[in-house]
């Protein structure tokens, strides 16, 4: 029944994210409104964000695990639907990347980069980036952003279920909106290593849903040791499996310099394009786990 709840949550959520609606970012926030306090010195201890991640996530392991003593498991599986759906989703981001392109389009950078700037890192949102970098960095935010809200909590869910899936996006959340800044680093090297083995397994699936050749030179930068971080894996990994220079701004004006309008929009389109065939390719994956009995 994973793959079945899975699927289901997944176009809920895919119709909801095309007309941005339902973003749970906001209810991450209330949620860990309980942080937004502390004594004096203690502004980065992790302790109370941890507990309000793993204590929920156990709750929903425990219910799981009583509800399939008791034979009332299919009871739960509405409930999973509903939490899968507010845990995945990037609602927001189709409008924003659609004005980014058409702004790219006419040459307007400076319009540009106010349709995305707020979705950037706080340390790039200088209205002084280049094209160039401007370009990467909304590229690295839309691979880090579709890969954390849908490829994370699918691959946790389907090893360790619901329970599992809330404490991995609850980590990456707390790295994201916990109230006390100078103890997100922190959580985000907690998220890092929840995304560890999604992140290369995400990033070899890379190489079966676009260029095989260019993903194999790659590769080899990516995926083993593990000072790599998320984003360094997959931008690394997904420049290897795209044509057309799409995740190297740099290269493609110096070749295509008549065809740079049209650069921003398209490389946008091909990482889009690229991620959709990845999520494909891994539930065509799940599926063949489900038949062998593993799922």
């Amino acid at each position: 029944m994973a793959l079945v709840i899975f699927l289901l949550a997944y176009v809920i959520r895919r119709k909801l994210d095309r007309q941005g609606a339902l973003c749970s970012d906001g209810l991450w926030r209330l949620w860990f409104q309980k942080g937004a306090t502390s004594k004096a010195g203690h502004e980065r201890s992790l302790l109370k964000g941890y507990l309000l991640v793993i204590l929920p996530a156990i709750c929903l392991l425990v219910v799981t695990v009583l509800a399939e003593q008791l034979g009332f498991r299919l009871a739960l599986y509405p409930l999973e639907i509903v939490l899968l759906v507010l845990l995945m989703g990037v609602p927001g981001w189709q409008a924003s990347l659609q004005a980014y392109s058409e702004a790219w389009g006419r040459g307007d950078m400076q319009g540009a980069w106010h349709h995305v700037k707020d979705r950037l890192p706080a340390d790039e949102r200088g209205a002084a980036l280049s094209p160039e970098a401007m370009h990467l960095s909304t590229s690295r935010m839309l691979i880090l952003n579709v890969f954390g809200r849908f490829f994370l909590v699918v691959f946790w869910y389907v090893v360790g279920g619901i329970g599992a899936a809330v404490l991995a996006r609850g980590t990456l959340a707390l790295a994201e909106h916990w109230p006390q800044a100078g103890a997100r680093p922190s959580y985000q090297k907690a998220a890092d290593w929840m995304g560890w083995l999604p992140a290369r397994l995400l990033a070899c699936t890379f190489g079966v849903a676009g260029d095989l050749s260019g993903w194999s030179r790659k590769i080899r930068q990516a995926v083993p040791g593990l000072q790599k971080t998320t984003a360094e894996v997959l931008m690394i990994s997904a420049n290897g499996s795209l044509t057309g220079y799409a995740l190297d701004p740099e290269r493609f004006s110096e070749l295509h310099p008549e065809d740079w309008p049209r650069f921003g929009g398209r490389s946008l389109i091909a990482i889009r394009d690229l991620l959709n065939r990845s999520m494909l390719v891994w539930i065509c994956g799940i599926a063949l786990l489900v038949i062998a009995g593993v799922v």
